[in-house]
């Protein structure tokens, strides 16, 4: 690879791909392309994208919202699945002036909120300190604030009851699946962000009991789970006094539960 624009380069880059079993060879091979700055570079993201590394880590960034979102090795991946769980904040609290995004991973909620808002105070937090730091760059232009701890326990008492919008994409994936995730997911991405226990709502569950007291009149949580575990997930929190709806996009395979403190 001597070039980063002829054809022989984009074939060859291509056929990489696609004999390591990328099914989207030909746009993942232009995203590479237009990324990398050298054919050193280029060689090397193909040879790590060729091993099965996520492709929002090779690339270093994954576009989610309308946004390009850092995303750096270790850190979990936005899933364009979660842009429902944006729009479905938007439309509860369109006017929200205090933002949390937990569980925050790169920060692409947050980032994707603040950015729609235009002048939120808006604080992330996760617990594992890798995702912390990413998050911290990503929500950098909108003055956001990051966080390291677990849960509620990360956020300044001072934000208590003032949340218009608290998301959370709390891991759900039950403990004994994770083993059945796609290797992309479960050699490359943090495995405190995919558990979520026996049936996979035990952090949803700590996240239920402790949010409506960080929330302002009128402000609403939201969290994504899976379809056979949504009816368990409202009941959740119409127990933790939250009024609760399960919204759901058949097109993106999203199903976002959102309680609001009335």
């Amino acid at each position: 690879m001597t070039s980063l624009s002829d054809s022989d380069t984009t074939g060859a880059v291509v056929s990489a791909l696609r004999a390591a079993g990328c099914v989207f060879a030909e746009d993942e091979a232009e995203l590479i392309l237009t990324t990398a700055r050298t054919p050193d570079e280029l060689a090397a993201m193909v040879a790590r994208r060729a091993a099965g590394q996520p492709l929002e880590h090779v690339l270093g960034w994954a576009e989610f919202h309308g946004l390009r979102i850092l995303v750096e090795p270790g850190v979990f991946v936005p899933r364009r699945r979660t842009e429902f769980l944006v729009d479905q904040a938007l439309a509860q609290v369109p006017g929200a002036a205090v933002v949390v995004d937990l569980c925050c991973g790169s920060g692409a909620v947050g980032a994707a909120l603040a950015a729609a808002l235009g002048d939120a105070e808006l604080h992330a937090a996760d617990i594992d300190p890798a995702a912390v730091a990413c998050a911290r760059r990503n929500i950098a232009p909108y003055g956001g604030h990051a966080h390291t701890g677990d849960l509620f326990d990360a956020l300044p008492a001072a934000l208590r009851g003032r949340a218009g919008i608290l998301a959370a994409n709390v891991p759900y994936v039950p403990s004994g699946e994770v083993g059945l995730l796609p290797a992309e997911a479960r050699e490359h991405e943090p495995l405190v962000a995919l558990d979520g226990g026996g049936d996979g709502l035990d952090v949803l569950r700590r996240f239920a009991v402790g949010a409506r007291e960080w929330l302002a009149p009128g402000g609403c949580v939201l969290v994504e789970t899976s379809e056979h575990q949504a009816e368990d997930a409202v009941r959740t929190f119409r127990l933790a006094g939250l009024t609760t709806r399960l919204a759901v996009s058949e097109e993106l395979y999203a199903n976002v539960v959102i309680g609001v403190r009335d």
